[in-house]
């Protein structure tokens, strides 16, 4: 049966809380497994819908995995074999797509269905079939399915990928990884978990280097060896709970933040007047902020604003005064949240797909609605923990496959939030 959540606003969040494992690291290091014939161990997993997917796609591929602990698993991908993929889960969520740096690097024939995932406008693969066919793959549109062919390969590549992309440039390094010659990956994303993956192969025995920028170098080797790894921590997690607790006025001291990798986030929220210490590395403490102001927000790849932290700014910024202009140039529906938002009470105009202008402050007034995707889900929450009255949001699935236990970890700040099953 369906589960909502429902909270009651008005209640600032206070204490203590532990962010968990990305979930976008955790994909590409899972999908490593499939380099090599040894038995590799990750800890740190975030017990997550889209994590247990992943997990779930391997194992009824063949690999074998054992969990050694709450959040430790042993996986041996040895007896992976394509032809087993899982169509129903591969084609449910996006970050399925890793699946083919790690396999053809292996196989030479591969076939998946194109992948799903969050409804957040246009979301095409062409990067990655662009930059598969460059490394010498051929690919075949196949009705929903794509059939990959690898030809033999004996010589160094150069591949450019068309856009900036996490993904793509993931499962260019994961290929390249396996390719004893030097493979160079230009306009190469570095966001949290290419790093955290690089880190990975380089563990398994390839040497990789950024030698220019948005530039990588990969020497790979034919056998590589299994690893071990904790999963780092989610920036975009440690995000979400500063904005919640700005949102709400609250004191939150929040622990295992890559705050390293939310330079400019935080750079800009101190220019917008948000009250935080930084206690170290990894620990941030959130203070009531008496007066906010928020210019603008634009979401950039990497080393700019994450696009999954724009749906929580633009909560933020109905509670902040004057005008604020949001700009995602990313995606054309990531700013569908901000509908919703307007029937909770909020002053916004839409300028285009990509842009809109939030006037505040305005108090928030709770409604039911439902979680469109797994970041406008995390920011409607926090809509609701600001709103008057009783905010109810359908479709926490999308939630879950992003944030671990949510519900829980507000209640143990002082949320008035709970997750009901039926209609």
């Amino acid at each position: 049966m369906e589960e909502k959540f429902v909270i009651q606003g008005g209640n600032p969040l206070k204490g203590e809380v532990e962010i968990r494992g990305a979930k976008n690291a955790a994909f590409p290091i899972l999908t490593a497994s499939l380099l090599t014939k040894e038995t590799c161990v990750i800890d740190n997993i975030p017990l997550i819908e889209d994590v247990f997917k992943m997990i779930k796609i391997l194992e009824e591929m063949g690999a074998k995995v054992s969990w050694t602990g709450k959040r430790k698993i042993e996986i041996n991908s040895s007896k992976v074999r394509p032809s087993k993929i899982p169509f129903n889960l591969v084609g449910c969520f996006r970050g399925s797509i890793l699946l083919l740096g790690g396999l053809l690097a292996g196989f030479n024939k591969v076939k998946i269905p194109s992948p799903g995932g969050c409804i957040i406008g246009a979301r095409p693969i062409d990067t990655h079939l662009d930059a598969f066919e460059q490394a010498g793959v051929r690919v075949f549109p196949d009705g929903r399915f794509y059939r990959f062919e690898k030809r033999k390969q004996d010589k160094s590549l150069e591949i450019v990928l068309k856009e900036i992309s996490v993904t793509a440039t993931e499962n260019m390094l994961l290929f390249a990884a396996a390719n004893p010659k030097k493979t160079i990956i230009k306009i190469a994303d570095q966001d949290y978990q290419v790093q955290d993956l690089i880190k990975v192969l380089e563990k398994m025995g390839a040497e990789i280097k950024c030698s220019k920028i948005r530039e990588l170098e990969i020497f790979g080797k034919k056998r590589l060896k299994g690893f071990k790894h904790t999963i780092m921590y989610d920036p975009i997690e440690a995000g979400t709970f500063i904005i919640a607790t700005l949102a709400t006025k609250g004191r939150v001291v929040i622990k295992n933040a890559e705050l390293s990798f939310l330079s400019l986030f935080l750079k800009r929220l101190k220019d917008f007047g948000a009250n935080f210490r930084i206690i170290d590395s990894k620990t941030i403490k959130v203070l009531p902020s008496k007066k906010l102001k928020i210019d603008k927000i634009q979401s950039l790849p990497y080393p700019g604003i994450h696009s999954d932290l724009q749906p929580e700014l633009g909560v933020l910024a109905t509670q902040t005064k004057g005008a604020t202009m949001i700009h995602d140039p990313l995606f054309d529906g990531r700013l569908r949240y901000l509908n919703e938002l307007n029937k909770m009470g909020a002053d916004i105009i839409f300028c285009d797909p990509h842009r809109a202008i939030v006037y505040g402050p305005n108090q928030l007034q709770g409604i039911e609605m439902p979680s469109s995707d797994l970041r406008a889900g995390a920011a409607m929450i926090i809509a609701g923990l600001i709103a008057k009255g009783t905010t109810i949001i359908h479709n926490v699935y999308q939630i879950d496959r992003g944030y671990e236990k949510i519900e829980q970890r507000l209640q143990r700040l002082g949320a008035d939030i709970k997750r009901r099953v039926g209609s």
